[in-house]
């Protein structure tokens, strides 16, 4: 299984140059069974990432563009009247795949990304009144533009909690760039990218994920990051339990990317910045973007074990 992992990985490094750190991530969010968002700018490598994971782990894939006019039903689905049984029919919509990339998701209104929510939490929909199971696993990507650009509609902190990781994937390494310009572009890479993973192995690795060891030392390394968050004047607000319980998944899905069977501080280091930056907000600037540094300055404040 560890070594399904590292080809795994692997696999999608050849698509996405020089980004491992991010693929790991990346990997590891699904490892955890939550969702991933991914904020850059326009041609950075977010849609060719979420095509590179289905590819690899052999997980059905459906793309939905978010804009402006699109509805709840577009992404759910809708029940169509069928003459020939007097009946409605439902007819699924793109959300039942088991890896959706929501593409520009803060391009749609507020009331087509609370679409999602639903679906996020609670790995189901509700359509007419009837509750439809999604399919197993379930995993979004989202990707969004900076907010500062223009026909943007910034996601709300209901929506932004429902995502376990934010990832900002940033411009390629000199080196990177030289190599994806000499050799084949992205589409023929992501062609040649072969299944490493399937459905029963994916769900095989997410079931162990709860199974690593977390040391009660760990579990308290993780209560006073997110006691501190709560008790600062350097915070707008503290991080919710289930930022702590997305902490210490997510923790638990990188020891297991490091073939161990505990968890050690320096995972929950590895994954704090991606799980909590997005959840942050300085008080002096409650409505910006500043988790980042916020992420950082925990780290420093709070002592590991």
């Amino acid at each position: 299984m560890k070594d399904t992992l590292t080809q795994a990985m692997a696999e999608i490094d050849r698509v996405l140059l020089g980004k491992q750190h991010a693929t790991r991530l990346a990997v590891a969010c699904i490892l955890a069974r939550g969702h991933l968002l991914i904020e850059d700018l326009p041609g950075m490598g977010k849609t060719t990432l979420s095509q590179a994971l289905a590819k690899v782990m052999g997980l059905s894939y459906q793309r939905i563009q978010f804009t402006s006019d699109l509805l709840p039903g577009d992404i759910l689905g809708t029940s169509v009247f069928d003459r020939n049984t007097a009946q409605f029919v439902f007819h699924p919509g793109p959300v039942f795949a088991e890896l959706v990339l929501a593409d520009e998701i803060n391009r749609a209104t507020p009331k087509s990304q609370s679409a999602l929510l639903e679906a996020m939490e609670e790995g189901q929909v509700t359509v007419d009144g009837a509750t439809r199971p999604l399919p197993d696993p379930f995993f979004v990507i989202a990707t969004q533009n900076p907010v500062s650009q223009g026909g943007t509609f910034p996601l709300p902190e209901s929506q932004l909690d429902r995502f376990l990781m934010r990832l900002s994937l940033g411009y390629p390494s000199s080196a990177a760039e030289k190599s994806l310009l000499m050799g084949a572009g992205r589409q023929v890479r992501l062609e040649r990218v072969e299944p490493v993973l399937q459905r029963d192995k994916l769900l095989a690795l997410q079931a162990a994920v709860p199974e690593i060891t977390a040391s009660e030392a760990i579990v308290d390394y993780i209560l006073r990051l997110v006691n501190r968050t709560r008790e600062s004047q350097v915070c707008a607000w503290g991080l919710s339990p289930r930022a702590s319980l997305g902490l210490l998944a997510a923790a638990r899905a990188w020891a297991m990317l490091e073939h161990r069977d505990y968890v050690i501080p320096e995972d929950v280091q590895a994954v704090l910045p991606s799980v909590v930056s997005h959840r942050l907000r300085a008080s002096e600037d409650p409505a910006g973007h500043g988790g980042g540094g916020l992420a950082q300055w925990l780290l420093n404040e709070v002592e590991a074990i």
